[in-house]
């Protein structure tokens, strides 16, 4: 499994949910993209994130489940389509993520979607060519139900996100030939939920988690849970010969 974290985010914030993981015998990697966390890459775009993921894939052996959370969504929509094995990609869940389609971007695809204003509209902040999170605003965006105690931490952690990776659009979605779970988080003051419900249309598979933005950090054992379900049916349905 690979874990792709979303704008101002890095690998780091998916070590609760990995621990859920691990003790339930899942083996995860969460991947910094460039720039992001502890990567000594320069920032890029979309595109090169979405590369950068591939030949983290390419580099593993066996069926691969990709999670995208926010951001890391529109990566895992292209990135399942640039490996060289395309059909070793044996799920994508998009974990309160964007879905684009083809010639889609972040930002035009919530353009499109119904007015609804959330904690973030606010707390970013613009800068010359990239944004960056309002740290006095970072808590009710991402971790209204997490502990608040690690909010410090957390913010600590935030860096710059190019404003590129919001506006290049996908190139070959893989949603469409690759089956998916899109997880609705219902607090969520990032992506408003009828902005999710939009793009949950598109996924094969729809649950959802009374939560925030961050329900790798708040509800990481029901994260965990609905992950190992889905590796189960692939599991499952293997034996059978089903896939």
């Amino acid at each position: 499994m690979v874990l792709v974290h979303g704008a101002w985010h890095g690998a780091w914030c998916w070590s609760a949910l990995q621990a859920e993981l691990d003790s339930r015998g899942i083996a995860s990697l969460a991947v910094d993209l460039p720039g992001h966390g502890a990567s000594i890459e320069p920032l890029g775009d979309l595109y090169g994130d979405a590369e950068h993921v591939a030949k983290v894939i390419d580099g593993i052996t066996g069926p691969v489940v990709l999670v995208g959370h926010s951001y890391g969504g529109a990566v895992i929509t292209e990135a399942s389509t640039l490996t060289k094995e395309p059909a070793r990609i044996a799920h994508l869940v998009y974990l309160t993520a964007f879905v684009p389609d083809v010639g889609e971007s972040v930002i035009g695809l919530a353009n499109t979607l119904p007015a609804a204003t959330t904690t973030l509209a606010s707390a970013m902040v613009i800068g010359d060519g990239d944004s960056t999170i309002n740290p006095d605003l970072a808590h009710a965006s991402f971790y209204g139900q997490c502990d608040p105690a690690a909010t410090p931490a957390n913010v600590a952690r935030l860096c710059a996100q190019p404003f590129v990776t919001f506006t290049q659009t996908v190139r070959s979605p893989g949603w469409a030939s690759i089956e998916s779970t899109y997880v609705r988080c219902t607090n969520d003051e990032a992506i408003h939920i009828s902005h999710q419900d939009v793009m949950a249309g598109r996924c094969t598979s729809v649950t959802t988690l009374e939560t925030d933005h961050s329900p790798f950090a708040s509800k990481p054992a029901e994260t965990a849970d609905i992950i190992g379900d889905i590796i189960g049916e692939i599991v499952r349905r293997t034996k059978l010969g089903l896939v």
